[in-house]
C-alpha cells in the first residue's frame, strides 16, 4: 500500500517539478560540463536530538514522506575514537506514547525507537548516524591521528549504527586544518568505509550502508582535504552551504547565495564552491547542496554590503531566527538577483535577515537538476514551516522522483531487544 501511494506522490511531484522549473528563470552558465545522473536525487535533513525539548520537535513531526534521509545530529567522539551518545535520555530513554514502563529486557526508547518505527511504516526513509558537528569536532584530530583510534571509532560507530537499527554514518569533522589531518581523515573515512562493507557482509548480504560527511562551502576549509580520494570512500558529500556571512563579519550578507555579488565582502558562494568540488574530482551526483532552514539578522544596517550595529536576538541564539519565524512583522522580503538570494528587510527597525525562501529553495534545486547534483539537505528540521511554505516540501514537489531504495530493518544482533525482534505490531504514528 505504502509502495503506490509512494508512487502516487511521485508522480505529483514530477508534475509540480516541471512546473517549478517552467516557472523559473534561466540561470547563469555553469562553467562545466552538464553532468549526468545515475541514481534518483535524495531530500536528506538533519534532526537534532536537542530539539525535543524547547523547539519540543519530536521525531514524529518529521515529514517522513517527503524526505529520504534523516541525518540524527550529534554523536560525541572521545579523543581515543569511541563514538557515544551525548544525550542518552533523548537518544534512548525518553517516553513517549505507547511505551512500555514494565521491560524484563533492554529496549530502546527515545528518538531512537521513533525513527525506527518512522523506517518501518516509510521503507524508503534511511536514518545516518551522524558523529561530530561544530561543538563535538574537538576530539576528531586524535580520534583520527593513529590506526589504533581509527579502528575504534569505525567499531564503535558502526556497533552504534547497529544496535540502534541505523542505516549508515556520517562524519562532520569541522574541520581538518592541516595536511596531516587531511591524510588521517581520509585514512578515518577508509576505515568506516571497511567496517560499514564488513558488517553488510555478516549480517546483511547484498546491502550497502551509507556513508557520508558534511564538507564546508569555504575554499579555506575545502581546499585543505583530498576531495578526490573521499569521493571514492563515500557515497555522499552533504556541503553546507550556508553561514556566508554573519556576525564574525565587519558587513552585513547573504546567508546562503548561489552565486558571487559586487557588495560581498567574503568569497564564499555555492557555485563556486560546486565548481571546485567537481575540479577535484568529485562526481557531480555525489555533492549534495545544503540548505538553511533559519535566517541569520543584522540590524542597524541599511542594505545588503553595508555595515551593522549587532545581530539582534533570535529564535534560539542571537543573530539566527527559524524560518518558521520569518519575515518578522514590518519587514518586506526582498530579492538580490545577482546573488539569487533572498532576505527580509525592515526600513524603520533597519533590521536585515538573511534567509531562503520557497523561491530560493525552487532555485536552488533547479541548479542542483540540471547539474546533475545528488539532491538537497536541510539544516535543520524543527525551523521548517509547514504546508506550501515549507522548505523542506518545497524541494521534494520539485526534485521529481527521489531515491526509493529500501532501507535496513533487520538487526538481530542489536543490544536492544525491540529493535533485535523488529518492533512486531507497532508502526509510527502518522
Amino acid at each position: 500500500m505504502w509502495l503506490s501511494v509512494r508512487r502516487a506522490l511521485a508522480a505529483v511531484a514530477i508534475s509540480q517539478a516541471t512546473l517549478c522549473l517552467a516557472l523559473l528563470p534561466r540561470l547563469p552558465p555553469y562553467t562545466k560540463e552538464i553532468a549526468q545522473q545515475s541514481k534518483s536525487p535524495v531530500n536528506a535533513v538533519y534532526f537534532t536530538n536537542w530539539g525535543i525539548y524547547g523547539r519540543n520537535f519530536q521525531p514524529q513531526d518529521l515529514p517522513a514522506s517527503e524526505i529520504t534521509q534523516v541525518l540524527f545530529a550529534f554523536l560525541n567522539v572521545k579523543p581515543d575514537g569511541t563514538v557515544y551518545t551525548g544525550d542518552a535520555y533523548a537518544d534512548l530513554e525518553k517516553h513517549y506514547q505507547g511505551d512500555r514502563w514494565d521491560d524484563q529486557e533492554e529496549n530502546a526508547y527515545g528518538c531512537v525507537k521513533q525513527l525506527f518505527l518512522l523506517k518501518k511504516t516509510h521503507r524508503h526513509l534511511k536514518v545516518i548516524l551522524s558523529i561530530g558537528g561544530w561543538t563535538w569536532s574537538t576530539n576528531f584530530p586524535s580520534a583520527a591521528g593513529t590506526r589504533e583510534n581509527r579502528i575504534r571509532f569505525s567499531k564503535s560507530a558502526v556497533t552504534l549504527m547497529k544496535d540502534w537499527g541505523f542505516d549508515g554514518i556520517d562524519v562532520d569533522w569541522e574541520y581538518p586544518n592541516d595536511e596531516n589531518e587531511a591524510t588521517n581523515f581520509d585514512l578515518l573515512l577508509q576505515a568506516v568505509r571497511d567496517e560499514l562493507d564488513s558488517y553488510a557482509s555478516q549480517n546483511a548480504p547484498g546491502h550497502h550502508f551509507l556513508l557520508s560527511i558534511a564538507a564546508p562551502a569555504g575554499p579555506e576549509k575545502y581546499k585543505k582535504l583530498h576531495l578526490d580520494k573521499i569521493s571514492n570512500i563515500v557515497d555522499q558529500i552533504n556541503i553546507m552551504a550556508y553561514d556566508y556571512s554573519g556576525s564574525w563579519d565587519s558587513a552585513s550578507g547573504h546567508n546562503a547565495n548561489l552565486f558571487p555579488y559586487k557588495a560581498s565582502t567574503n568569497p564564499y558562494n555555492s557555485d563556486k564552491a560546486i565548481n571546485d568540488y567537481i575540479d577535484a574530482g568529485v562526481p557531480a551526483e555525489k555533492i549534495v547542496l545544503g540548505m538553511p532552514i533559519y535566517g541569520r539578522s543584522f540590524e542597524g544596517n541599511l542594505g545588503i554590503g553595508k555595515s551593522f550595529s549587532d545581530v539582534g536576538q533570535g529564535s534560539w541564539e542571537r543573530g539566527v531566527w527559524d524560518y518558521k519565524a520569518l519575515p518578522k512583522p514590518g519587514a518586506e522580503i526582498k530579492y538580490d538577483e545577482e546573488a539569487q538570494a533572498y532576505y527580509s528587510y525592515d526600513s524603520i527597525m533597519h533590521e536585515l535577515i538573511s534567509y531562503d525562501t520557497p523561491e530560493e529553495v525552487e532555485k536552488k534545486v533547479d541548479y542542483v537538476l540540471k547539474h546533475g547534483l545528488g539532491g538537497s539537505m536541510f539544516w535543520e528540521a524543527s525551523g521548517d514551516k509547514k504546508g506550501n511554505e515549507s522548505l523542506i516540501g518545497t524541494s521534494f514537489n520539485c526534485l521529481g522522483t527521489l531515491d526509493e531504495s529500501e532501507n535496513w530493518l533487520s538487526f538481530p544482533d542489536s543490544r536492544y531487544a525491540n529493535i533485535a525482534l523488529g518492533m512486531p505490531g507497532q508502526w509510527a504514528q502518522v
